[in-house]
């Protein structure tokens, strides 16, 4: 599923983040990314996200080449990915269960699979009796299981959990390392990014270990073969580049140059629009017009949703 070989990054001549660093993860692994502070871990996890680019080498997620993916393709690529950030980024003017439902709403869920997920993802994680209190409201251990459960909304392919044990006491966190092993039981692939060695050595789980910003031990390393070309593989990421784009309807009320800059960009429904990130917006080099009349479209296209 994922592929790092000899990936290199690099933010200033002076400063290398990773160095050469290969390895492999296949489907439905377990794999833990450890090493100090600074060793490079969330590096990775960056990567992998396509929020930033390696300065030299490859890396592959099920044969797509994310360095090289196209800018209009990052939303799609970006949701078979689960990701919980280190300072999880729960929404705070929304409770538990909105946090969650909001994640399904924007996917263009129906009311039922939207009650049906969130009532499943609550009890998967043990919230469902604190679903109405607000992030505030919740202990440090229920806002990190609350932040796995919104994740899991869109069942993505991976998940990546950024040291989702750091400031936690050692009974809730091995109650998120079993929630996590019960995701990964179900099918998913998991990637655990911590430095927390008291949680690990308690397991038997493979375990990539970075320092200074090389693979210093890899307890299952596996043999890493490129995947082949674009040009031998016909991945359906080149299939998608070179057919037209068809805007949804919904779009309609919008300036015909706007609607020209999404379909440039395969924006081609509110859902996805809603999933961009600042750094794709500004990709989009819009107009202060345009920027003015998609802050307004997004406003009210959410506000729909939640009368919905």
């Amino acid at each position: 599923m994922i592929i790092f070989d000899t990936v290199t990054k690099k933010y200033k001549e002076d400063i290398t983040a990773l160095c050469d660093v290969t390895f492999r993860i296949d489907p439905g692994e377990f794999c833990f990314i450890i090493g100090p502070s600074g060793a490079g871990k969330s590096t990775i996890m960056k990567l992998l996200i396509r929020e930033e680019v390696p300065t030299s080498g490859s890396i592959f997620f099920n044969e797509i080449e994310v360095p090289k993916l196209n800018r209009r393709l990052l939303p799609a690529y970006r949701q078979k990915l689960g990701v919980v950030f280190q300072d999880i980024k729960l929404l705070n003017t929304k409770t538990l269960e909105e946090n969650i439902s909001f994640a399904l709403e924007i996917l263009d869920k129906s009311n039922k699979e939207i009650k049906d997920t969130t009532d499943y993802l609550l009890d998967l994680v043990g919230l469902r009796e604190r679903r109405m209190l607000f992030p505030q409201e919740l202990s440090g251990g229920e806002q990190q299981r609350g932040a796995i459960a919104r994740a899991l909304a869109n069942k993505p392919d991976l998940f990546i959990a950024d040291e989702p044990t750091g400031n936690l006491d050692s009974q809730n966190a091995f109650q998120i390392l079993d929630i996590l092993k019960r995701i990964n039981k179900s099918g998913t692939t998991v990637m655990v990014i911590s430095h927390d060695l008291n949680l690990i050595n308690k397991t038997h789980d493979r375990t990539i270990n970075i320092k200074d910003g090389k693979l210093n031990s890899d307890t299952q390393a596996k043999e890493v073969v490129k995947p082949k070309t674009k040009e031998e593989t016909k991945p359906e990421t080149n299939v998608e580049e070179k057919k037209e784009v068809e805007l949804s309807k919904e779009f309609d009320p919008l300036s015909k140059s706007l609607q020209g800059k999404l379909k440039k960009f395969a924006i081609k429904s509110p859902e996805i629009l809603v999933n961009i990130t600042t750094q794709d917006l500004k990709g989009m080099e819009l107009t202060k017009r345009e920027n003015k009349e998609l802050a307004r479209y997004v406003k009210n296209y959410l506000s729909q949703k939640k009368d919905e």
